[in-house]
Formats: structure tokens, C-alpha cells, sequence
């Protein structure tokens, strides 16, 4: 592949089969080209933050960690392929946007710690390198409704970029050289969210497979386990138009401007207050109603990363039923499994325009998607 291969992830296919034969289907996934770079960025001690009540400050960190690299790749015109973990990000991106992102970045963490003392790690390593140490990246692109395509990616290459960053500091020595950090488009506006109508529960659910080469099988077989005893990706979204509620509180906004601004000041405030009251008429709408159709569409519930990352609605019996599959399969030595149970979701979102281009990121109220890891750590840790 050439050196200059800033669009390879714009010109991959989309795929529209089901996902489970996607898992399968070897020919539809490609290696992630050498020169490219995996990102991570990790809020350390983030189990204890969520444990202390920190769980919406650690969303929108991890939130801004996205928006800032995908509005320096917007700017470039590139594509890039990103995961979000409720804690925390992952990318993938090509040599020639590695600097500003990683500079941003650094300026995030600067941000964070000194907004809501939180330590965000931002480190990067060369895909090369992950190739090297014999671990697989493949990835493929997946559509399962309209328009909203997520990528998919098989092998452990993420894992071992995520262990290295986590374990090498000079791996996070990143310092900012830039004074601006653009998260334009970042919006918390929500507030927590009921399951749909005769839902009960809130599913944050995470599966390790034990052995990389026996993942498409074991990924195919518990996507399939989850559509039988959930049904499709529509009838078991966790968010749902009359469930939706906004945001009002000062408290909130201002939290939000911590983030967007380490200083918020007076005029900025007052023109984020402009903002609510003007999505407060917009959704209702004819052009605002079909911005929350497609914001259900648009939904991130679905993260696969070299692990399988869900958030799903339903019932307690549904969960039960899940539970005894994947225990079977735990104790047959194919997975790992953790997940978190509560009574609402948490979303944060991503608008660069109300009509076509945004995305929502959804997590298990109370730090759904850090419990659950949790769980997988120390049955790993075992």
C-alpha cells in the first residue's frame, strides 16, 4: 500500500449483510496499513471516579477525546475509524495527522486534570509495531440500518496497543504546543434516559474471546445468541424519541463549558443558554423531529474493538436467558464476559450538522462500560 494511504478507511466498503456472517467472512476485512497509528486515550483510575460518583465527568471526557481528534481529521478531510469506550477512546489514523492530533490531545489532558481532576493518559503507537509483535488488526466497515456505518475490527492488535500505552509512560509524554482545543460540535444536552416503553433494564454488556484465532466463530455465536433472546439492533436500542428529555440546569452547562473551556466565562454561558433555548424550539420542529429519528439511528450502542461493546434494553428474564449462554461459553474456555445492569442510559453526542453528520455516544448509566471491565479484569487478573 502506498505511503500516502490517508483515505484508506474512507474507501472501504460498506457491508450490509448480517453481522454475524460478517464475522466470518475473512475476505471482507482488511489489515490496517503499516504506517498507520492506534491511538489510545484512558482516564487512569477511572474505576474509582465512577465509584465516587464521577461517571458523567469521565463520559465527557472521554466524549471530548473524540470530538477534538475527529474535528482535526474532519479539517483534513480524512476519514478515520474510532471506538468509544465510556472511560476513554481509541483511533486509528494515518502519519499525516498523528502530530496535531496528539497535541490536541495533550491539551485535553491539561484541560481535564485541571477541570475535574481526572488523569486522562493519550498515548500512540505505530501499527507496524503491533504487526511486529504478531498481533492481527483487521477491519471492515458495517451498516445495520440507514446510513450510520461503524467499524469492525478482528484480532487482539488493539489490546496489545492499549496494554503497551498503559504500561510504557513514554508512550503518554505527549506535550501540547497548541493554546486551542477545537470541540466544536460536542453537545451533552440529555439528560439520563429511560428504557423504551415495556423495557425494565439498561444491558452494558463486554465479551473478550480467549483465543484471537477463534473470534470471528466466537463473535458470530454471541452476536446470534444476543439477536435471538433481544431480537434485531432496532427492537433492543436503549433510546427512544419520548424518552428523551434535555437538560436545564446550570450546574450541568456548566460542567459541559468546563470541558469545552477550562474558564468559562459570563458571555460564553449566556450564549450556550441562547443554544438550549433554540434546540428547545428547533425539536419540535418538523426539521428537529426527523433530527431524533435519525438520532436513534445514529445511536453508537454497538462498539466492536477486538472485543464486543453493547448497550442493549430489555428485560430481566432476557438477561438471565443471555447469562446462562455466555457462562456456558465462559466455562467452556471460549470468552470472558462482563456486564452492568441499570435503569437508564447516558449519551453524549457528537453534531457537526443536525441534518446529515452526527453521532451519539451511549453508555450504561452509573459507568455502565467501566463495570463491566471491571468484571473482565478480574477474571483475567484470576
Amino acid at each position: 500500500m502506498s505511503a500516502n494511504n490517508d483515505q484508506f478507511y474512507a474507501g472501504l466498503p460498506v457491508n450490509e449483510i448480517p453481522l454475524g456472517d460478517l464475522f466470518i467472512n475473512d475476505k471482507l476485512f482488511y489489515n490496517v496499513p503499516e504506517n498507520w497509528h492506534v491511538i489510545i486515550t484512558d482516564i487512569k483510575g477511572s474505576t474509582t471516579a465512577v465509584m465516587d460518583g464521577k461517571h458523567e465527568n469521565v463520559n465527557l471526557v472521554a466524549t471530548g477525546s473524540i470530538v477534538s481528534a475527529l474535528n482535526i481529521a474532519f479539517k483534513a478531510d480524512i476519514a478515520v475509524p474510532f471506538f468509544f469506550g465510556g472511560d476513554g477512546a481509541t483511533f486509528m489514523v494515518p502519519p499525516s495527522i498523528l502530530q496535531n492530533v496528539m497535541q490536541a490531545l495533550a491539551l485535553h489532558k491539561d484541560n481535564t486534570l485541571r477541570a475535574f481532576e481526572l488523569e486522562l493518559r493519550t498515548g500512540t503507537i505505530p501499527v507496524k509495531q503491533i504487526y511486529d509483535a504478531g498481533y492481527k488488526l483487521r477491519i471492515s466497515k458495517f451498516c445495520s440500518s440507514g446510513n450510520f456505518a461503524i467499524p469492525i475490527v478482528l484480532g487482539n492488535g488493539l489490546s496489545y496497543a492499549e496494554r503497551e500505552i498503559k504500561g510504557n509512560d513514554s508512550l503518554t509524554s505527549y506535550q501540547s504546543q497548541t493554546s486551542e482545543l477545537d470541540l466544536g460540535g460536542m453537545q451533552c444536552r440529555w439528560d439520563k434516559i429511560p428504557p423504551p416503553e415495556d423495557y425494565e433494564e439498561v444491558l452494558t454488556l463486554l465479551v473478550v474471546a480467549l483465543h484471537e484465532q477463534e473470534q470471528p466463530e466466537v463473535f458470530r455465536d454471541v452476536i446470534c445468541h444476543i439477536d435471538r433472546i433481544y431480537g434485531n439492533t432496532e427492537e433492543r436500542q436503549p433510546i427512544s424519541v419520548p424518552k428523551l428529555k434535555l437538560k436545564t440546569t446550570f450546574n450541568q452547562l456548566e460542567k459541559k463549558m468546563r470541558t469545552r473551556i477550562s474558564n468559562s466565562k459570563i458571555v460564553e454561558i449566556l450564549k450556550h443558554w441562547g443554544t438550549m433555548l433554540i434546540t428547545y424550539v428547533y425539536l419540535r420542529t418538523k426539521k428537529g423531529k426527523k433530527y431524533l429519528d435519525k438520532l436513534v439511528e445514529m445511536s453508537d450502542t454497538l462498539v466492536i474493538d477486538g472485543k464486543i461493546n453493547t448497550v442493549i434494553t430489555g428485560t430481566p428474564n432476557q438477561r438471565k436467558e443471555l447469562q446462562e449462554v455466555l457462562s456456558k461459553m465462559e466455562d467452556a474456555g471460549q470468552i470472558y464476559y462482563g456486564f452492568h445492569v441499570s435503569s437508564e442510559s447516558v449519551m453524549s453526542c457528537y453534531v457537526r450538522d443536525l441534518e446529515d453528520d452526527h453521532i451519539h455516544f451511549v453508555d450504561g448509566a452509573e459507568g455502565g462500560y467501566t463495570k463491566a471491565a471491571g468484571f473482565i479484569k478480574q477474571k483475567l487478573a484470576r
